[in-house]
Parts: C-alpha cells; sequence; structure tokens
C-alpha cells in the first residue's frame, strides 16, 4: 500500500520522467509531458480543496463547527493563499464569534485583492461584533463602493452609525435600504426605534421645561390618540386648548377621537370648529361627510364630500359614502359607478360588495347579484378568521 499523498506521488513521478533519457533526446517532449503533469497535478489539488469545502460546509450546516474549522485548516495546506478559503474561513471564526480570528483572515484577503466580494462587509460585521464603531463604518463604506455590495450592507451600516451616535446618518441608511427593499422589516424596525427613541428624549425635554405647556398636552395628545387611549387624548387636546384658546388643529384631533369611539355627537361640534379654521380641508369635510350619512342627512353629506373630492384623496371610503349618497338619492348608476370605484381602491373590503349586489338586484341583474353577495360573503368570512387570529395572538402574548 502506497503511503504517499497522490499529489506528492505525482511529484515523484514527475522526477522520473525528468530522468528518464527520452528526455535527452527529445526536450520539446520533455516540456509537453512536464505541462501535462503540472496541469494534473494543478487539477488533482483542487479537487482535493473542492472536496474540503464542501465538508466544511456540511459540518457547518449541521453545526459542527469545530469539524469544519478543521476542514478550512486542511484546505489551506492545500491552498495557503486561497481568497475564498480564507474568507469561508473568517465567515466561520465571527459565527463562533472569534471576531479577532476572522478579522485577521478577512484583511489576509483584502491585502490581496481590496475590493474581493463582500470581505469588507464581513470585516465590519466583525467590527461590528468588537463594538469598534468607526473600522466597521470604514468597512462598510468600502463594501458600499463594489459594484454588487452584500444586500444587508446599509442594514449595518446603520446600526453602527446609530451606535456611534449619528442618527441622521443612520436614518439615511436606514431610508436608502427600505428604497431598494421595502419590505425588510429589520429596517423598518430600527427606524421606528429610532424615531421612537427621539421622540421619547423630546418629550422628556418639553415635560422638564414646562409640565403644563400648551407643547406637552398637544403631543401627549397625540400619544394616546395613536394607543388608542382616546379618552386621555381627549383631556389632554382640551388642557392644550385652554393654554391656547386659537390653536388650530386641536379641534379636528378632538372630532376624530371622540370619532373613533362612535360619539358622533360630540364629534360634529368639533369638526364644525375645524372647518371655521379650515373650510376646504378634504378630511375635515369626509369626518362631516361620514357622520351626516349615518345621521340619514343625504343631501348635507354629499356637500361635504364633494368638498373632500376636490382635495384629491385616494381613499376608498369617499366612494363609499357617496354610493351611500347616492342610493338615497335612487340614483341606481351613480350608486354604481361610486361602489365599483370603492371596490378597486379597497379589494379586500366586504361591505361595497353587498350594497352593490342591492343595486344589481334593483336593476334586474340577479347574476351579478349572486356574484357580490357571494364575494362579500368571502370576505366578511376571511375578515372574521383575521381578527380570530389577531384575538387569539393578542391571547398568547398576555400569558
Amino acid at each position: 500500500m502506497n503511503k504517499f499523498p497522490k499529489n506528492v506521488r505525482s511529484l515523484r513521478y514527475i522526477f522520473r520522467f525528468w530522468c528518464c533519457p527520452v528526455f535527452k533526446v527529445c526536450p520539446l517532449c520533455a516540456v509537453l509531458i512536464s505541462v501535462i503533469f503540472v496541469s494534473a497535478l494543478n487539477s488533482a489539488a483542487q479537487s482535493d480543496l473542492d472536496t474540503l469545502l464542501g465538508q466544511a460546509r456540511v459540518a457547518e450546516k449541521a453545526g459542527d463547527y469545530p469539524g469544519a474549522a478543521g476542514f478550512y485548516e486542511q484546505a489551506l495546506t492545500v491552498a495557503p493563499k486561497n481568497l475564498e478559503v480564507l474568507k469561508r474561513f473568517g465567515v466561520l471564526e465571527q459565527t463562533e464569534l472569534k471576531f479577532d480570528d476572522s478579522i485577521a483572515h478577512f484583511q489576509q484577503v483584502l491585502a490581496r485583492e481590496p475590493q474581493y466580494p463582500e470581505v469588507n462587509f464581513y470585516l465590519g460585521v466583525s467590527y461590528f461584533g468588537k463594538n469598534d464603531f468607526p473600522d466597521a463604518i470604514q468597512s462598510f463604506e468600502l463594501e458600499l463602493a463594489n459594484p454588487k455590495p452584500h444586500t444587508r450592507c446599509r442594514y449595518y451600516l446603520a446600526l453602527a452609525l446609530q451606535s456611534s451616535g449619528r442618527i441622521d446618518d443612520a436614518i439615511s441608511q436606514l431610508n436608502q435600504s427600505l428604497a431598494e427593499k421595502p419590505n425588510d422589516a429589520d429596517a423598518l424596525y430600527q427606524l421606528a426605534r429610532i424615531h421612537k427613541s427621539a421622540s421619547l428624549q423630546a418629550i422628556d425635554r418639553l415635560r422638564n421645561l414646562d409640565p403644563d405647556s400648551f407643547q406637552l398636552h398637544a403631543l401627549m395628545g397625540e400619544v394616546y390618540a395613536e394607543e388608542e387611549h382616546y379618552a386621555e387624548a381627549v383631556k389632554e387636546y382640551r388642557s392644550a386648548l385652554e393654554k391656547r384658546p386659537d390653536a388650530a388643529g386641536i379641534h379636528f384631533s378632538i372630532g376624530v377621537a371622540y370619532w373613533a369611539q362612535h360619539q358622533i355627537d360630540n364629534a360634529e361640534p368639533e369638526f364644525v370648529l375645524a372647518l371655521k379654521e379650515n373650510s376646504d380641508d378634504p378630511m375635515t369635510n369626509l369626518y362631516l361627510g361620514d357622520i351626516a350619512v349615518q345621521k340619514g342627512h343625504f343631501e348635507e353629506a354629499l356637500t361635504f364630500l364633494r368638498v373632500a373630492q376636490k382635495g384629491h384623496l385616494e381613499l376608498p371610503q369617499i366612494h363609499f359614502l357617496l354610493g351611500r349618497c347616492y342610493r338615497a338619492q335612487n340614483d341606481l348608476e351613480g350608486a354604481k359607478t361610486e361602489f365599483v370605484a370603492a371596490i378597486k381602491a379597497d379589494p379586500t373590503a366586504a361591505p361595497p360588495h353587498y350594497l352593490l349586489a342591492q343595486i344589481y338586484r334593483a336593476q334586474h341583474n340577479p347574476e351579478a347579484s349572486a356574484r357580490e353577495i357571494a364575494e362579500y360573503e368571502n370576505l366578511s368570512r376571511l375578515d372574521l378568521n383575521k381578527k380570530q387570529e389577531l384575538h387569539d395572538q393578542s391571547s398568547q402574548d398576555s400569558k
């Protein structure tokens, strides 16, 4: 049994061929055969390298990081300067939180090829793991200079900038990241955290300046309204008005808080006062139109809703309310047009399908009416299931 590795054995064969008398007779043959053997040797080495990298990958997926490290070390004995091996070994070490070791391997790669794909990114992550934010930022910026930087580079750059106190720059990077990938939940989460933190800091500063100021009461009213604590919101807005009775926008906010609690009799006078501040405000007119429809005052509602329409509000609710007004006036075609527009604007809303079904039935179109009823029942069932899932999730989270 031959104890020599196959690459060593190949070298021995080359040596024997060089010593063969034929080479002395035909030097060209000697060169040709040498080239063939060197090529075979390189091919064998590449085969060994590929095998070791494959084994390392299998070990990594199985969570056997020491085993994977062993395969990478063997790979480096086969190809000591292979940049991909050094990169992968560095990523493995980073996974094991061996940041100094990973940095050393990444720097070996970059010393030979400064823009090797994704290595500046991984180097930045290792620096970030060591809380070395200036070097992390520099590495991430170098990665972004690549034609195809790592997809998470801007996100991690934002984290490093935030940790360095460069909040505006962090927000800019997160916004750019979201422009490239709008549904990036991590980026949205970090952006929300930054803004929330800034808001809380501003509230604390306002409270320290004057705990009974107009600004603090108005701001706390908005905070409570966003949290759907509408009674507390109204109380804060009222306190704000006591400090500044002519403040614009407060009556509108109080009206919205009452409307959200289905207290339309309290909401209506607030919206009327808001309308005196700005008679053409589309949202104020929309709320007043909605209240008028609820009270059955359809002619009055049309006046408000048409003003709201002029504001170019892209809201399905406008079409839905206009459809109800036209239906009450027995304008079936006008109602149908508005209900169809409401469905187009929000295909998941069930009520417009139900009212459209009534229009089709009044127009003696039973097939279309049945189709809309079926869609209404389907959407209503989906909505009910969604509400049940949210309720179950809420109950689970509270345990």
